[in-house]
Parts: C-alpha cells; structure tokens; sequence
C-alpha cells in the first residue's frame, strides 16, 4: 500500500490536482489500482476518471502531472 509520504509530487502535479479537484489519497489509489501503461519515462495509471504519470524514484513515486479522462 503506498502511503502519502511516499508520494513526490512536482508542482505541475500539484497545480494539476487542484484544478482537477485531485486528492493525494486518490493518487495513490490510482497507482495501486489503475491499469498501468509504461511510458518512455515511467507509467500513467488511467483509474476510473483520470490518469496519472508517474515514475519511481528511489523509495519514492515521482508524480508528473494527473489529468481528467475526456
């Protein structure tokens, strides 16, 4: 289970969340449930309504930016 403070989110994702009405909980659902597609640098995760790219960091999941499903 990932945890929030795992989670380093840039602030393009930080900016993208709250335009989006994103929360850190549903990040981290979104990476642990949403099908994963790998990506040059990392993987989105499309879970119910939105997507998120992201990649490993270390110990931690680097978030990119999210975006709504249109």
């Amino acid at each position: 289970m990932i945890t929030l403070e795992e989670l380093w989110i840039t602030k393009h994702a930080g900016d993208k969340m709250v335009i989006e009405g994103i929360t850190p909980e549903q990040i981290c659902e979104a990476i642990e449930r949403g099908s994963r597609f790998v990506q040059t640098e990392g993987y989105l995760s499309a879970y119910i309504y939105f997507s998120v790219a992201w990649k490993k960091a270390g110990e931690k999941y680097k978030i990119k930016t999210v975006f709504l499903n249109k």
